[in-house]
């Protein structure tokens, strides 16, 4: 079962990665192109030499952004699979459809959109070279911190609803999340490298499509992951009922 709901999820995360490259194309690249034009025009006003390109733009924004975002969907797809192998029957005992909706949004809320509140996504001409080993590094710290208070809080909710009632037990969950993230946030490096030339639009536009990017990825993610699932299980209680009917009229 966890090898099936591996490969499926591999497949969806595929599939996601796709429609985010739609997305990406549509929306980011055009960001970005602006960007990179502000950046260009910075860096020639104070007479520094423009740098060669490593990999030039219409590879970047076609054949290495496709690559980019349906690896990362098949591999996020891949954990996504695990996850719900792991949290069915054990965690919940809920339709497929529901607890990948489920998964797929906390999954959203842990790692995208309470790291970005703290370290938005930057376009080309923020940030600076020496500092990008402490950004990584505090991105990643945070999501981990995030990943953790998530799991913390579902536990909580777990034994606190046996004598709280669900709703309740939920409520003090959810805030206990939100404390436990905000404080390890609090003490985490405050990160702000945007130029004051910057247009404030564009780094507007840039963090939001790249959320928005995100939103399209596990939203595929989640609903169709579920479908996929909870068809395969039909079909799978189908033929054995099937089977048991056989059985009876032959015996």
């Amino acid at each position: 079962m966890a090898r099936t709901l591996l490969l499926r999820g591999m497949l969806v995360g595929l599939i996601a990665g796709l429609f985010v490259f739609a997305f990406a194309r549509w929306m980011g690249e055009p960001q970005v192109d602006r960007a990179i034009a502000f950046e260009a025009v910075m860096a020639q006003t104070k007479g520094e030499m423009a740098e060669p390109e490593m990999v030039s733009r219409k590879i970047q924004r076609g054949l290495g952004l496709l690559t980019g975002v349906t690896v990362y969907g098949a591999a996020l797809g891949g954990i996504f699979g695990l996850v719900f192998a792991f949290a069915r029957g054990r965690l919940s005992q809920s339709r497929p459809r529901v607890l990948s909706a489920c998964q797929a949004g906390i999954g959203f809320v842990a790692i995208v959109l309470t790291p970005s509140l703290k370290y938005p996504a930057d376009p080309p001409a923020v940030g600076t070279p020496e500092t990008i080993g402490v950004r990584t590094g505090a991105y990643f710290l945070l999501i981990a911190i995030s990943i953790v208070a998530m799991a913390l809080s579902a536990k909580t909710r777990r034994h606190l609803s046996r004598s709280m009632g669900a709703w309740n037990a939920t409520i003090f969950a959810m805030l206990l999340y939100v404390l436990v993230v905000s404080v390890c946030a609090h003490f985490l490096p405050v990160i702000d490298e945007v130029p004051r030339e910057f247009p404030a639009s564009l780094l507007w536009k840039f963090r939001i499509a790249s959320l928005e990017m995100q939103v399209v990825l596990w939203l595929v993610l989640g609903l169709l992951f579920g479908w996929l699932t909870e068809r395969a299980e039909s079909a799978v209680e189908a033929r054995q009922a099937n089977s048991s009917v056989d059985e009876l009229r032959y015996s």
